[in-house]
């Protein structure tokens, strides 16, 4: 699991590595993935088998004995999206359910892969290609569903977190994380507040506040908490959390003029 819990506290409880023997830790093996541009996956093992990403969206199955490529996934992106990704077209790896891996790809395509074969099984477009969304981060699973957000806040997109149904890739929800064009509606009472505090016709250049990354679980809540990046154009960076039955269930502001970044 990414974060190897739900929550994400990434804390490991085995226990053959420890103050003692970590002195005899050496390289056993490495894999070059084929370029020189950044490697941001957070790697996931399961079985014996080590599932990853690079640049491009291209997904990797290895031997975590000896490093072997077992198989390698590419979904030919088009290189012309590369300008309007805002920072570099990597990928921050891959969510792994019933023996399928789910990829998240800088076209703004989730794809399930059968994990044995590395073979699509099912590939939706989660975003409107005609507008310069990405994805860059990695799915979640929560009650068998797929949860994946998007960048592109830079460029003018409005952001949101959409479900997918685990087995079948159907859209089960998806929820706004900013408020759209007040002439066609609002998706919820929330976003209808939200609006109220918003001014001149932001509408126009998205709204920006794409959850491009960060999405935790908290089962015992039955909440999802996302983090959002920053607004599009004058608009301040919001974070939001988002409850499971998906509508906006509260959310922090930060003030006016306050800017946010990458935080590892």
């Amino acid at each position: 699991m990414y974060g190897r819990t739900t929550d994400e506290q990434r804390f490991s409880p085995l226990q053959q590595i420890n103050e003692q023997n970590i002195g005899q830790l050496g390289l056993v093996w490495s894999r070059e993935l084929g370029t020189t541009r950044g490697l941001e996956a957070t790697p996931l093992v399961s079985n014996g088998v080590i599932y990853t990403t690079s640049q491009w969206s291209v997904a990797y199955a290895l031997n975590a004995k000896d490093g072997t490529v077992l198989w390698t996934f590419d979904p030919k992106v088009s290189r012309a999206n590369v300008r309007t990704i805002c920072c570099d077209t990597v990928n921050r790896g891959v969510a792994l359910y019933r023996g399928k891996v789910y990829l998240g790809t800088l076209d703004g395509r989730l794809i399930a892969l059968d994990a044995k074969s590395g073979n699509p099984v099912w590939d939706v477009v989660t975003v409107d290609q005609s507008k310069p969304y990405a994805i860059t981060g990695a799915p979640r699973i929560v009650k068998g569903m797929v949860l994946i957000g998007n960048a592109g806040s830079e460029f003018g997109v409005r952001g949101y977190l959409s479900a997918y149904d685990g087995e079948s890739g159907k859209l089960v929800w998806r929820t706004y994380t900013v408020p759209g064009d007040p002439a066609k509606g609002f998706e919820s009472k929330a976003l209808e507040d939200a609006a109220k505090t918003w001014h001149g016709p932001y509408w126009v250049a998205g709204g920006g506040g794409t959850i491009w990354d960060s999405i935790v679980y908290d089962p015992a809540l039955d909440l999802i908490y996302a983090g959002t990046g920053n607004g599009t154009a004058i608009y301040a960076a919001r974070a939001a959390a988002i409850i499971f039955i998906s509508r906006p269930f509260w959310r922090f502001v930060p003030a006016p003029g306050s800017w946010s970044g990458t935080i590892r």
